[in-house]
C-alpha cells in the first residue's frame, strides 16, 4: 500500500468530478475509504458502476450526466445506507430497472431528471409505490412538497443559528437607523441654537449702533447749548439754510 493509500481512511468526502473513466468503469477506487461518506463521479462517462468498491458509511451517491443504463443492484449490496441517489441524466428508461433500489431501506431522496423514464405514464406514482421508502423524488415528495436546499438532520443546527443570525443582523439596522436619527434631530438642534445665537449677535450690535447714534446726537445738542443765543439761532438758521433777519437789513442799508 502507498503512502497516499494509508491516508484514505481520513477522507469523508470525495469529488471526482468531469475525470474521465476508463471503459466506462470506476477505477482507483478501493474500499480503502472505508469513512467515506459522500461521493461524487458527475460526468465521468461511466456505463456501469460494477466497479464500485464496498464503502459501508456513504450516505451521498452523485452518479449525473453518466451513461448508466442498469445494473443498480450493486448500490444494494455495496452501499447499504445510502440516502441520497442522484442519476440525473443517464440512459434509464424504465420502472423495473429502478427495482433493485428497494433494498436500499435509508435510501429517502432519488434524482432521475433528464432520464428517459420521467416521460412514462404516472411516472411519480410509479416510483413511489415502488419505493415506499423515498420521501423525495426529482426534489419534490409525493405531495408536490419542494425538499430542503439541505439535509435537515447535518445541518439543522447551522440552520437555526442562520436564522438566529438573520435576526441579530435585523435588530442591529434598526439600531443603526435609530442613531442616525438621533444624529439628524441632534444636527438640527445645533443649527437652531446657531441662529439663535447669530439674532441675539444681531439685536445686540443693532441696540449698540442706536446707543452710539442717540450718544451723538445728544453731544451734539449739548454742544449747541453751551453757545451763546445768537450764535445758536445762526447754526440752526444755517442748517436750515435760512439767512439771519440781521443779515438781510445789512444788506438792504448797503
Amino acid at each position: 500500500m502507498t503512502a497516499a493509500g494509508c491516508l484514505c481512511w481520513q477522507v469523508k468526502e470525495l469529488v471526482l468530478d468531469n475525470c474521465r473513466s476508463d471503459d466506462g468503469k470506476i477505477v482507483g477506487l478501493s474500499s480503502d475509504f472505508e469513512n467515506l461518506e459522500f461521493l461524487s463521479m458527475i460526468n465521468i462517462n461511466l456505463l456501469s458502476v460494477s466497479n464500485l468498491p464496498k464503502l459501508n458509511k456513504l450516505r451521498k451517491l452523485e452518479l449525473s450526466d453518466n451513461r448508466i443504463s442498469g445494473g443498480l443492484e450493486v448500490l444494494a449490496e455495496r452501499t447499504p445506507n445510502l440516502t441520497h441517489l442522484n442519476l440525473s441524466g443517464n440512459k434509464i428508461k424504465e420502472i423495473n430497472t429502478l427495482e433493485p433500489l428497494k433494498k436500499l431501506p435509508n435510501l429517502h431522496s432519488l434524482d432521475l431528471f433528464n432520464c428517459e423514464v420521467t416521460m412514462l405514464i404516472n411516472y411519480r406514482e410509479s416510483v413511489f409505490t415502488l419505493l415506499p421508502q423515498l420521501t423525495y423524488l426529482d426534489g419534490f415528495d409525493a405531495d408536490d412538497q419542494e425538499a430542503p436546499d439541505s439535509d435537515p438532520e447535518a445541518d439543522g443546527d447551522g440552520l437555526e443559528d442562520e436564522y438566529e443570525n438573520g435576526e441579530g443582523e435585523e435588530e442591529d439596522d434598526d439600531e443603526e437607523e435609530d442613531d442616525l436619527d438621533e444624529e439628524v434631530i441632534d444636527d438640527e438642534e445645533d443649527e437652531d441654537d446657531d441662529l439663535e445665537g447669530e439674532e441675539e449677535e444681531d439685536g445686540v450690535d443693532d441696540e449698540e449702533e442706536d446707543e452710539e447714534e442717540d450718544g451723538e446726537d445728544d453731544e451734539e445738542d449739548e454742544a449747541d447749548d453751551d453757545l451763546p443765543r445768537g450764535e445758536k439761532r445762526k447754526r440752526n438758521l444755517e442748517d436750515e439754510g435760512e439767512e439771519d433777519p440781521e443779515d438781510e437789513e445789512d444788506d438792504e442799508d448797503d
